[in-house]
């Protein structure tokens, strides 16, 4: 799956075209399936995208399928290129070009390259535990590339992680069409944090009573809420262990919902994958 380049109709022409090209040049490429010269551009153009990593953004209309954004934008013959930036057309070319051409032309277009790998420093920051400063990082790698889903979804998992669900809630309420499946994880992760409860007093109720499931359940989702998976993950899970069927299965429902969470969050995979494998082993 590309990062940068999408397919576009022109009922998501808004949204995933004008709007994020008040931040980014976006270029269109429009195509048709049945065009031949298309078959080379297309291809190279989405590899140029993902190594340019969010200076341009690529959108890709099937001119036969969109003939009314077509007419619009003036295709006489395809493929044709068009950038648009800031709700203008700021440039644009027809035929295949060698790639050295096309090269030149995004160089004239694209956002100047930003020094070193700010989201793989914030990324090694975060490992360490140092999440204010890996937060700074990321506010810079956002500044230097707005257009950057991936970025500022990073950002929201460490704002959820420092407990600041209003800052995430805020800046999870854009859209993410690169982006959607982890956004809405991470949409999950805040449903989780809000509802948060004192860790404590369920702590208490539960040493006083280890067969509580209900008690159990809701100190899983308590430390959901505060972003420690693990110990939300082997309560949940130490609920299907003892009665799978409590409460019509509310404890498997319970990972399920954590596990979808944490989707899309590489620094979770290997502990999805360990839980996933110890529920499945707890249901056979």
């Amino acid at each position: 799956m590309f990062q940068f380049s999408f397919d576009v109709s022109i009922e998501e022409f808004e949204a995933k075209v004008i709007e994020p090209s008040s931040r980014v040049p976006v270029v269109i490429d429009f195509w048709a399936p049945w065009c031949e010269p298309c078959k080379t551009i297309k291809p190279l153009l989405e590899k140029l995208a993902e190594e340019y990593a969010g200076r341009f953004l690529l959108a890709k209309v099937d001119a036969d399928q969109n003939p009314e954004l077509a007419q619009h934008f003036g295709v006489r013959s395809i493929p044709s290129v068009k950038v648009l930036f800031q709700g203008k057309l700021v440039d644009e070319f027809n035929g295949v070009l060698p790639e050295g051409q096309i090269r030149a032309f995004l160089d004239r277009i694209a956002l100047p390259a930003t020094g070193g790998n700010l989201r793989e420093e914030a990324a090694a920051l975060v490992a360490e535990g140092r999440l204010d400063e890996a937060l700074a990082r990321l506010s810079e790698a956002s500044r230097e590339q707005p257009a950057d889903e991936a970025v500022r979804l990073d950002a929201i998992d460490v704002l959820l992680q420092l407990g600041r669900s209003d800052e995430a809630g805020q800046l999870l309420a854009s859209e993410y069409t690169l982006e959607a499946e982890r956004a809405t994880a991470l949409r999950a992760r805040l449903a989780l944090a809000a509802g948060a409860a004192d860790t404590g007093e369920l702590e208490a109720r539960l040493a006083a009573n280890p067969a509580d499931h209900a008690t159990r359940l809701k100190l899983a989702r308590a430390y959901a809420g505060q972003s420690r998976f693990r110990e939300a993950l082997e309560n949940a899970l130490e609920v299907v262990t003892r009665d799978r069927f409590f409460d019509e299965g509310a404890g498997r429902k319970a990972l399920l919902q954590i596990f979808e969470a944490l989707a899309g969050s590489e620094q979770y995979d290997d502990l999805v994958r360990e839980f996933r494998r110890k529920l499945s082993a707890a249901l056979n």
